[in-house]
């Protein structure tokens, strides 16, 4: 079966830095492409970051480039997000997804002063 695990959210102050990590099972994890999403509540999930199955190729939404960096390590089966000079707006539940259409729980990133 395939699952997806997020973990490293919690409670950071504006400017401060998280890395979210995602453990992945259950499938030939370096063959798949990588995604992290958000959803703040009420609001429309929303594509944050991709990163293709080489690692090499990236992608990032407009909101968080040069803020958010995504990276995964083949051998661990884990994709990462690190995320610097964080904003109360990037205030969310963050899910991690594969291309295969499977998504984790999510984890929830706070934001605040």
């Amino acid at each position: 079966q395939v699952q997806l695990v997020e973990s490293g959210g919690g409670l950071v102050q504006p400017g401060g830095s998280l890395r979210l990590s995602c453990a992945a099972s259950g499938f030939t994890f370096s063959s798949y492409t990588m995604s992290w999403y958000r959803q703040a509540p009420g609001k429309e999930r929303e594509l944050v970051a991709t990163i293709y199955n080489g690692g090499g190729v990236t992608s990032y939404a407009d909101s968080v480039k040069g803020r958010f960096t995504i990276s995964r390590d083949n051998a661990k089966n884990t994709v990462y997000l690190q995320m610097n000079s964080l904003k109360p707006e990037d205030t969310a539940v963050y899910y991690c997804k594969c291309s295969l259409n499977n998504w984790g729980q999510g984890t929830q990133v706070t934001v605040s002063s």
